[in-house]
């Protein structure tokens, strides 16, 4: 076996060998977990090197384009806790990102978008120590003990019924118009780490919900097997300020058309809220 044919056996046997996933990404259930797998992995390690990049990525922070090579996801991180949505029908995931760890705590929201087998896109909103409401050790608690499960085939709501119910909630932060939103009970709003619910049956989410605040330039990731529903947004455009609004993140669980749980991250620096509109929680 001469030296070229024996580097062509070893790249074919490493291509094959069990851990790497490259071939397994696709716009399938199955193929965008196992995109997201690999994100989780490389976000671990703080190493992109796992991932089956498209060679035109998009990579994001915050709503602005980023050198990967100089963004967040470089960072090796102790992840303690993360969800992952699925949709098949725009072949993109979301995955809430925990991490307590007490010198560098995130909470993130990671947006990826699968062209056939290669990841084309990665959208991240971070938060940590010094933004709006943030507590990390608040989130991880209250996330990781809600129940996100699969909900029953017979009993799953219709994609535009839950883009419908996460619509109708940013829309009254605007018009003020709260008896539109299909609240359900028990609802408990988690907001950077805040909490609105006291545990009760009658936890409400429509506690501190302003009006007077656009929330524009909204784009959704939708898993109807879970009734979740992601929207990434722009947080208080056209204040009256004249401010262009913070980047944001609103994730919903809707069950039976009402809506139970909301997580937001808002990319604003507690330091430098100016007036009203922006969330505010109880707990």
């Amino acid at each position: 076996m001469n030296r070229l044919t024996f580097r062509w056996t070893a790249f074919a046997a490493a291509l094959l060998a069990p851990g790497l996933s490259y071939s397994q990404v696709s716009c399938t259930r199955e193929g965008l977990q196992a995109a997201a797998d690999l994100y989780i992995a490389a976000q671990a390690k703080g190493d992109t090197d796992g991932l089956p990049l498209a060679k035109g990525l998009a990579y994001m922070e915050n709503f602005k384009t980023t050198n990967i090579n100089d963004g967040l996801i470089k960072k090796a991180m102790k992840i303690d806790h993360h969800r992952t949505l699925v949709d098949t029908s725009t072949c993109q995931t979301f995955t809430e990102v925990i991490v307590t760890d007490q010198a560098n705590p995130y909470v993130l929201g990671t947006r990826l978008r699968v062209n056939h087998a290669l990841i084309a896109e990665i959208e991240m909103l971070w938060t940590t120590t010094g933004y709006w409401l943030f507590n990390a050790d608040n989130y991880l608690k209250y996330s990781s003990t809600e129940n996100w499960g699969v909900i029953p085939a017979a009993k799953r709501d219709a994609r535009d019924t839950l883009v419908s119910a996460a619509n109708a909630y940013l829309d009254a932060f605007l018009e003020g118009k709260k008896d539109l939103v299909p609240w359900g009970f028990p609802c408990n709003r988690t907001e950077g780490g805040m909490r609105t619910g006291k545990g009760t049956q009658e936890d409400s989410c429509d506690v501190g919900v302003p009006s007077g605040v656009n929330i524009v330039n909204r784009h959704f990731v939708v898993d109807e097997t879970i009734g979740a529903v992601v929207a990434f947004c722009t947080f208080g455009a056209g204040s009256a300020p004249g401010g262009s609004g913070a980047p944001d993140t609103h994730l919903f669980r809707v069950e039976n058309g009402k809506l139970h749980y909301v997580h937001t991250l808002t990319h604003l620096l507690q330091a430098n809220f100016q007036g009203r509109g922006a969330p505010s929680s109880q707990q």
